[in-house]
């Protein structure tokens, strides 16, 4: 069997648009859900999406805790061995109180993949296989959210490109999620049951297509 940490924000714990960060679609909508009954059992699908989670930045809000790397290295360590690390994280890093451009969210991305690689937490004392995927644009309309994102719709225009360009500099995984899933216009940055589901079907695609050894 092989393994699979998604490391995420609240799109990837299912929370539901306009609702409240405890409210989330079932195990099987989630897209992660999707994506373990599209591989079947010979995987292990391992969820692991926080609200408000960044790339490296600590929250002077929400707390430090929502900086996903201060969770990661716990978090990797806790489920090793991985075969696989999908890290899909960058729109709350462009909340207005961090003055982040695109290409710095990147940046943060390219950070936790070098924590990953430093932890050799692949079978065998291995690298796992890391993918990088760039969340959908946002909407224009963040209704309540507007003013806590301010600049960020169009900033979220820029970074799938910029995640793309750190992904092949580092040799990882790279998918858009932008190219098969939108955000939902209840409230412009999250993830609808429709798209979690057509996004966990495109990963699950990714994750094969990746070219396993035979076990």
């Amino acid at each position: 069997m092989r393994t699979v940490l998604c490391f995420g924000d609240s799109n990837t714990h299912g929370q539901i648009p306009g609702k409240g960060p405890v409210d989330r679609f079932g195990p099987d909508q989630r897209w992660p859900g999707v994506m373990r009954n599209a591989l079947g059992p010979s995987w292990l699908v391992i969820e692991e999406g926080l609200s408000g989670r960044t790339t490296v930045r600590e929250d002077p809000i929400e707390g430090a805790h929502k900086s996903g790397r201060l969770y990661l290295t716990p978090c990797v360590q806790s489920h090793a061995p991985l075969d696989l690390i999908i890290v899909m994280l960058g729109t709350n890093d462009l909340k207005a109180r961090f003055s982040q451009p695109p290409s710095e969210v990147a940046m943060g991305i390219g950070v936790l993949v070098h924590d990953i690689r430093e932890l050799a937490a692949g079978p065998g004392g291995s690298q796992p296989e890391i993918m990088i995927v760039a969340p959908p644009p946002m909407l224009a309309d963040l209704r309540e959210w507007n003013s806590v994102f301010a600049g960020a719709p169009e900033k979220s225009l820029h970074l799938a490109l910029e995640f793309e360009m750190i992904a092949d500099s580092l040799e990882c995984h790279f998918f858009d999620a932008g190219s098969v899933a939108q955000c939902h216009e209840d409230d412009g940055f999250h993830l609808g049951a429709e798209a979690q589901h057509a996004l966990g079907l495109a990963l699950a695609q990714e994750v094969e297509a990746i070219g396993w050894p035979d076990a």
